[in-house]
């Protein structure tokens, strides 16, 4: 996994070129080519969805191997939230922490009960008045990257401070460092509901270096849990679990908007809602909004693409739980607030923008090539059929002025090019040399040929 750049990748013995995918990538990263899709890295924000819709699941996410943990001397695992509602409602949640021990981890600290410290941060961060409005969560990666790609002038919008899962990892290893062990001795892992969690800890974002040395997903965990269930006597339980409801609830959609208070507040899940409700914001329309909680995943990380539970299932399944361990933050306040005002919590590098490549280096040529461009999409049909192998007809015409595809690529107009170069074959078929015999039509009255 350490030399990818995204998580999401191709099996092309699967892939059976259908164009599902092409149709439903929200930052249009797919094309098909010879029969098989391919991932245009520059444009992937890794949310997923391309191994939601894959019907012959040709779209898989690479993580880590459980072997991977012999590497370190002190291992950690950071469970999101979401974790949780993939079991039954009925199992305590610090007999789940206690079975991830027993699948080799030495220490689980709850990504939930960061959440909680995150939230008492935002509440914080939003009482600012030189903020930008509306402030914009940064705890979903697969958003910031869809804001650096598509929505770049909404970067500023995007609050500062570092997701839960990024808290987790840094108090899981200062926690191993308190044991005696050195930094490079302690392995932290996130048990990840979705691919963008693992992108975001080989290529972070707001912080030069993860505090995660890798991530599990939830499907290749859950039958290795299951397994040790069982086996585990609750007598010998260790103490793990510390969260409240106001961390739990951040796994269902929703859940943050609810656990930070302030102002008003919106949620929005599902990767095309989000960049409805951002193209809102783009134009002015929402100013009147403190804090847009955006999660990619319809329902939010329970809806990730590397869970096990049916998404509707799980929401009541953490909603219950939520409610079981009490809506009263477990953590310390004050606590929260002096490391906040000392800056635990807020990104350490700038966000940048992840432009789409320019047509051409050369300006002038730019200029020419979009208007190519241009000139190509008005004689394509319009139709957004994805025949070509591209997700729409503009996407088409932007490949033929890269040289990634040419205009025959288009059905329609291949089409009528052979149906022109039909018609064509038969007048030609039908004409035929003088010589061979046709009689030339006469003048009336004479005979040319005597």
């Amino acid at each position: 996994m350490r030399d990818i750049y995204h998580s999401v990748t191709l099996d092309k013995d699967k892939c059976r070129g259908c164009t599902n995918c092409i149709k439903n990538c929200p930052t249009e990263a797919i094309r098909v080519r010879g029969g098989k899709a391919a991932i245009l890295k520059s444009k992937c924000i890794d949310c997923g969805e391309c191994i939601r819709i894959c019907p012959h699941h040709a779209k898989i996410a690479s993580t880590d191997d459980l072997k991977t943990l012999s590497n370190y001397k002190y291992n950690i695992a950071i469970p999101a939230p979401a974790f949780y509602s993939q079991f039954s409602e009925d199992i305590d949640i610090n007999i789940l922490l206690n079975a991830l021990k027993a699948i080799g981890f030495d220490y689980v600290y709850e990504v939930a009960e960061a959440a909680e410290r995150v939230s008492i941060a935002i509440t914080n961060y939003l009482k600012k008045n030189d903020r930008t409005a509306p402030s914009i969560s940064s705890s979903c990666p697969a958003i910031i990257r869809l804001i650096q790609v598509r929505f770049p002038e909404l970067i500023e919008n995007i609050i500062p401070i570092n997701s839960p899962m990024e808290i987790a990892g840094k108090k899981a290893r200062e926690y191993g460092v308190q044991l005696g062990y050195r930094d490079k001795d302690i392995g932290v892992f996130f048990i990840t509901p979705c691919p963008a969690k693992v992108t975001s800890i080989l290529r972070p974002v707001g912080v030069k270096k993860s505090y995660i040395n890798g991530a599990f997903s939830i499907t290749q965990i859950y039958s290795e849990i299951i397994k040790k269930l069982s086996s585990i006597n609750e007598a010998d339980l260790e103490n793990l679990q510390k969260s409240s409801g106001q961390g739990i609830i951040w796994g269902v959609s929703g859940g943050e908007k609810h656990a930070v208070d302030y102002g008003n507040r919106l949620s929005v899940d599902g990767i095309h809602n989000v960049i409805n409700v951002l193209e809102e914001v783009e134009m002015g329309k929402l100013n009147n909004m403190d804090y847009i909680e955006c999660q990619a995943c319809i329902g939010g990380c329970i809806g990730g693409a590397l869970t096990v539970e049916n998404r509707f299932i799980a929401r009541i399944k953490l909603e219950r739980i939520a409610r079981r361990y009490g809506q009263k933050f477990s953590v310390d306040c004050d606590e929260v607030l002096a490391d906040y005002k000392k800056g635990e919590y807020f990104l350490k590098e700038e966000i940048k923008p992840k432009p789409i490549q320019p047509l051409d280096k050369n300006l002038g040529r730019a200029v020419e090539k979009m208007k190519h461009m241009e000139k190509i999409l008005e004689d394509l049909p319009g139709l957004d059929c994805g025949a070509c192998g591209a997700p729409n007809c503009q996407a088409l015409a932007e490949d033929i002025v890269r040289g990634y595809a040419q205009e025959l690529d288009c059905i329609i107009i291949l089409k009528e090019r052979v149906n022109e170069l039909a018609e064509k074959m038969v007048a030609l078929s039908k004409t035929v040399p003088p010589a061979m015999g046709i009689k030339e039509p006469e003048e009336e009255g004479t005979n040319n040929w005597d």
